[in-house]
């Protein structure tokens, strides 16, 4: 398990690993939650029917 854990595959997928997460935080959107607009949406569309 040691060897396996020192082997260069698993540092280069550790690796990789690492800066694929680090990359999903750096580049998300600046964009709110389409949960939270859509249902403002439709609130202000509900009661403005009425």
């Amino acid at each position: 398990m040691v060897t396996f854990l020192k082997s260069d595959l698993f540092l280069r997928f550790l690796g990789g690993f690492a800066m694929g997460a680090v990359a999903m935080f750096a580049l998300q959107p600046d964009e709110g939650t389409v949960i939270g607009s859509t249902a403002i949406a439709a609130t202000a569309t509900q009661n403005a029917a009425l």
